[in-house]
């Protein structure tokens, strides 16, 4: 097979593991972080089957995956495949990423959803995965892992429709327009950033784990307390929420959709540790 790389990015660890266990199926494959890539102007891919794996964000692209397909250099490839993880949303990443692989004279031969544990405490029915749903989940994303390494390795093509998945439970030009809101809202977070969304409380003990996993390098430790600096762009990744050991940092609330994060738990995957998490920097 030719050599593949594959290029993740993970807030909580699901895509890790989800490209992780990609590598062990596919022989002479390379683990490659993202956010370790954003720094180069252009990042030139050597891989001859290129792999992109990373989370729904607000049904599409992650902020910095989208800034790495605005840089990547793509000519090496003759076969490009993206694997999404979700909680079951729509998904309109791959539209995405089509658009952006086409400016490049490229096309992408296979998308792939795996449904995943939620890693988003502020919705109202936020719940962390029991065990018994974990090893359910665990045990469907092998088998699709395993269907994946099939079509790759003979570098067929496969698409899993966009708008697979639960989706909003309204008629179809309500769902149109709330689906067009939050893109939208992706596309401002992007270019704007977002200010005073997250802070912490009481329970801070000031341990620096917020800071070493923020991906955007947005956190830095000011009198013992973090502090998330206007002048960086967040990821929007929950990872500093979601690996506080305290569970002190909070999701701001707003007037339009009430926040519940200081009574709910967190989850980071069980496979993924700090380290993990911080050694994509």
């Amino acid at each position: 097979m030719s050599k593949t790389e594959i290029y993740f990015f993970s807030g909580t660890g699901n895509s890790l593991y989800v490209a992780k266990e990609l590598r062990r199926r596919l022989p002479q494959a390379e683990l490659i972080p993202i956010v370790k890539l954003l720094h180069q102007d252009t990042i030139v891919s050597a891989g001859e089957t290129v792999g992109l794996v990373f989370p729904l964000h607000g049904m599409t692209v992650p902020v910095p995956v989208r800034l790495f397909l605005r840089k990547v250099d793509l000519r090496s490839a003759r076969y490009v495949f993206a694997v999404v993880t979700r909680a079951g949303t729509v998904s309109r990443a791959f539209e995405y990423v089509g658009k952006r692989l086409r400016k490049q004279d490229r096309r992408l031969d296979a998308g792939f959803v795996i449904n995943m544990p939620h890693n988003d405490p502020k919705l109202v029915d936020f719940r962390v995965a029991t065990k018994e749903e974990m090893t359910v989940l665990e045990s469907t994303a092998q088998a699709q892992l395993d269907s994946i390494q099939e079509i790759v390795s003979h570098e067929r093509k496969h698409r899993e429709k966009d708008l697979t998945g639960v989706g909003f439970p309204f008629i179809r030009p309500i769902r149109y327009l709330v689906e067009r809101l939050i893109l939208f809202a992706m596309f401002l977070s992007e270019r704007k950033g977002v200010k005073d969304y997250f802070y912490t409380d009481a329970k801070c003990t000031g341990c620096g784990i917020c800071e070493r996993v923020c991906l955007a390098r947005k956190i830095r430790l000011a009198g013992g307390r973090p502090v998330w600096e206007e002048k960086v762009k967040c990821y929007m990744c929950y990872t500093c929420l979601n690996y506080c050991p305290a569970q002190a940092v909070q999701i701001k609330s707003k007037w339009y959709m009430k926040s519940y994060t200081p009574e709910k738990d967190r989850y980071p995957h069980p496979y993924a540790t700090v380290d993990d998490i911080a050694g994509q920097k």
